[in-house]
């Protein structure tokens, strides 16, 4: 679906990404973690069209996407959800799920999205009609993802859900994740904990100052030995805590 080689951007002469090979697959769940600055922000926007890439070639279900700008993408059905949440805060809850659906005209099936969104996040439903700033933090992400949902995108990249979050609140929408790729959305996840992506992941990517430094399914990283080597930058995690 998703195919990134040799992927370089930054800003100014800081060179964020620095030869990213990246793919995500129809149907996976791919998570990206690694620590603050590792690149992974810088990532998203940058496949989203908010970054320009300084080099490398970016293809979305076969075709060339590199460069292309933000509103494009989306309606080729690429969908962001930024860190931070990115709610319309003095908007109401359904204001905020209607903006997600604007650039569709379907409008009989985009009707029948938002019912499906607001059974899968029962709480956006009981705060209908609220205003979105007065919702949770989890709350407000699970509102985020349900707008980024109503573009009916095939691939959802969502940055840190977990960010800001009590752990109750994080199992709900680890929870959420797992249902929508089980109904078919494929999901690219930047983290920068890795405490909970192993249960759900399809593969993972480690990144550490802007290099791929490990790429491996779920189960291949399963006991998290070479996950945290790669994670911390060291090849003994109990030489590095001596």
């Amino acid at each position: 679906m998703l195919e990134i080689r040799g992927l370089t951007a930054g800003y100014g002469r800081l060179a964020a990404l620095k030869s990213i090979d990246l793919e995500v697959r129809t149907g996976e769940i791919v998570f990206v973690v690694g620590p603050n600055g590792a690149g992974k922000s810088t990532l998203l926007k940058t496949i989203s069209g908010l970054m320009v890439p300084t080099g490398g070639t970016m293809t979305f279900n076969g075709e060339p996407i590199t460069g292309q700008v933000p509103e494009k993408l989306c309606r080729k059905g690429l969908a962001l959800v930024p860190e931070g949440r990115s709610i319309f805060r003095t908007l109401t809850v359904r204001e905020n799920l209607l903006l997600g659906g604007m650039i569709r005209k379907d409008k009989a099936e985009a009707a029948a999205d938002l019912e499906r969104v607001l059974a899968i996040f029962p709480i956006l439903k009981a705060r209908y009609r609220g205003v979105a700033g007065h919702l949770s933090g989890g709350e407000q992400q699970q509102l985020a993802i349900a707008r980024a949902i109503l573009q009916r995108p095939s691939l959802m990249m969502i940055d840190e859900p977990s960010l800001g979050l009590a752990p109750l609140v994080i199992d709900q929408v680890y929870d959420s994740l797992r249902q929508l790729n089980a109904d078919g959305l494929t999901l690219l996840v930047v983290e920068q904990s890795t405490a909970r992506i192993l249960d759900l992941a399809s593969r993972i990517y480690v990144l550490r100052n802007g290099h791929v430094a490990l790429e491996g399914s779920a189960s291949d990283l399963a006991d998290g030995h070479a996950l945290e080597e790669a994670y911390f930058g060291y090849s003994d995690p109990q030489a590095a805590q001596a």
